[in-house]
């Protein structure tokens, strides 16, 4: 049998290497950076990604997410990250 994947609309946000902030804010929603404690914590998690890389946590566990990779979030609210070139062959613009 053969199938066809439905039209569905997802979010999805480009890891850039540079752009955690926005990575965070749409996976996690905005993190609370105001304040002295705040944002010493989220130095410490700049730096344990520059050492790490990017986690995102997906049904199926804790992923790395490379420089150029999308993240996706699916319609169920589900994280993953997508190579772009398999981004670009499954997703266009729907804006």
């Amino acid at each position: 049998m053969k199938f066809r994947k439905k039209p569905v609309v997802i979010g999805a946000v480009q890891w850039t290497g540079d752009n955690l902030f926005d990575v965070i804010t749409f996976t996690d929603g905005a993190p609370s950076i105001r304040g002295t404690h705040a944002s010493e914590k989220w130095d410490d998690y700049c730096r344990l990604v520059d050492a790490d890389g990017l986690k995102i946590f997906t049904l199926e566990g804790k992923m790395n997410a490379s420089v150029g990779d999308w993240i996706i979030k699916g319609v169920s609210g589900e994280l993953y990250p997508c190579k772009p070139d398999i981004f670009a062959l499954t997703y266009e613009s729907a804006e």
